[in-house]
């Protein structure tokens, strides 16, 4: 869960649509992925550093772990909230934690993923550049 004494916090809202949801009329929990990668992409988004920019600088980020804790269901048209933070800064990795609320403020869910840059030719890890450092450290000051 976000802890209540976080950094700079962002807001992505998406509402859940109708191929979305199983036969329980539940939104399918493997949609969350998609979901997080949103809300990830957005906030990366609103510091000024854009994923496509980062792929056509030879810079990628793939996920390398992905917790998610299910507290309660999503259904069709319902608008989630995606809180998201940055957490974690450190060597090559960057760690976001997300949580999911819907318009009654219920928590529907929270997670945390972390991704790894890396270096597009060779596949290789490489450290945070800098100029995303500063992006990030500069918001959070």
């Amino acid at each position: 869960m976000i802890q209540k004494n976080a950094t700079k916090r962002f807001s992505t809202k998406l509402r859940v649509r109708y191929s979305e949801t199983d036969k329980m009329g539940f939104c399918y929990y493997g949609n969350y992925a998609q979901y997080f990668e949103v809300a990830r992409v957005e906030t990366l988004r609103e510091l000024g550093i854009v994923y496509k920019n980062l792929e056509e600088n030879g810079i990628l980020l793939p996920v390398t772990e992905f917790h998610v804790r299910y507290k309660h269901a999503a259904r069709y048209d319902d608008l989630l909230e995606i809180r998201t933070i940055i957490s974690k800064l450190q060597g090559t990795r960057i760690t976001f934690q997300y949580e999911v609320w819907n318009e009654e403020g219920v928590l529907l869910n929270d997670a945390e993923t972390t991704l790894v840059f890396v270096d597009a030719k060779s596949m290789k890890p490489i450290p945070i550049p800098t100029f995303v450092l500063n992006r990030i450290q500069h918001e959070q000051s």
